[in-house]
């Protein structure tokens, strides 16, 4: 059986509040940020909640700039974890960043 498994695109807008500073000159979007948007959209995508996913791992690998359009591949594995990647959609070569995320069994939550 295949695990389900997707993408999706998104960029950063060049007036995001997190970019002013965040480098004079030259701008690069922080990786709180692309975290947040590609667990957003992974927890979206799979119908799991964003509370209380975990990010289990997480490396950020080169830098993405204010609207630079993003790809986020994500691939769900049997044991009910995420798997994703993000990469710069022109440059299908260049990685920003790869992760792991998990939700806790339903049980767990009832405790």
């Amino acid at each position: 059986m295949t695990e389900p498994s997707g993408e999706l695109f998104w960029s950063v807008p060049g007036d995001h509040p997190a970019l002013p500073g965040h480098f004079p000159g030259r701008p690069i979007v922080p990786g709180v940020v692309l975290l947040d948007w590609a667990v957003r959209g992974v927890c979206r995508a799979l119908g799991q909640p964003e509370a209380p996913c975990r990010i289990v791992a997480c490396k950020f690998l080169s830098p993405a700039g204010p609207g630079e359009r993003l790809r986020t591949a994500w691939r769900r594995a049997a044991d009910g974890s995420a798997r994703f990647e993000i990469g710069a959609e022109q440059d299908n070569a260049r990685i920003v960043a790869t992760g792991k995320l998990a939700w806790p069994a339903p049980e767990a939550l009832s405790r």
